[in-house]
């Protein structure tokens, strides 16, 4: 059973990556930064235990899940942590270690690249190509306004643009909104935990296809050995 879904994740024309957690390691960056401007905010420390769970959902609309703010209160921090976020450069958004060979040889088997994120698409072109990838890809794609488009409507976006049917794709993500943006598509999910952005068995729960510990697991289950 194993084996057939491997082969059929193997045989899926179009692979789309989340960036955040899955592509690039920012989760410290996000962290540290965002810490920074909450406690600006007067956030008591008890309460920014839980920053770690703003990699995954959309700004501003992370603050409010998360803390509770305001929507204008969101928007006003999401705002300054922005800024700051975009003078750290490219040391905020590394890619994980394998990443880029990934990358490349999903590339050379002739399948299609391309990213769904929640992060504004200025700001993910801008790591993508300081990462050096941004030509292995036949679309980037991101957030394009904050105040619309759903993570399961810019996965939509990417398969009309590519002209790609659900069933030839697969996502890959690291948080349960990646995995249900995809059921919401009837796209295959896979999730990867080696960012440790998910809760313990998040992922599965929330649909994955299958849920790999490293990128070279990935790699094992999107082109084999």
């Amino acid at each position: 059973m194993q084996s057939a879904l491997t082969e059929r994740l193997r045989s899926k024309r179009l692979v789309v990556f989340d960036f955040d957690g899955t592509l690039a390691d920012t989760r410290p960056a996000i962290v540290a930064i965002a810490r920074e401007v909450l406690m600006e905010h007067g956030l008591p420390e008890e309460r920014l235990k839980d920053v770690g769970k703003l990699v995954g959902p959309p700004f501003p609309q992370a603050f409010t899940m998360v803390f509770g703010y305001s929507a204008e209160e969101a928007r006003v921090i999401t705002n300054e942590y922005r800024a700051l976020y975009w003078r750290a450069g490219a040391r905020a958004w590394p890619l994980f270690d394998g990443v880029g060979e990934l990358l490349r040889d999903i590339r050379a088997s002739g399948r299609l690249l391309a990213t769904a994120s929640s992060k504004r698409q200025a700001l993910l072109e801008r790591c993508i190509r300081d990462d050096g990838v941004f030509d292995l890809f036949d679309l980037v794609w991101g957030k394009q306004h904050d105040d619309r488009g759903t993570k399961a409507e810019t996965l939509a976006e990417v398969l009309g643009r590519l002209e790609v049917p659900a069933e030839d794709a697969v996502m890959v993500g690291d948080r349960h909104f990646d995995v249900e943006a995809a059921r919401d598509n009837d796209v295959a999910c896979i999730g990867v935990e080696y960012g440790h952005t998910a809760e313990p068995g998040e992922l599965a729960d929330a649909g994955a296809v299958r849920v790999v510990g490293s990128v070279r697991e990935l790699g094992d289950v999107l082109l084999g050995a």
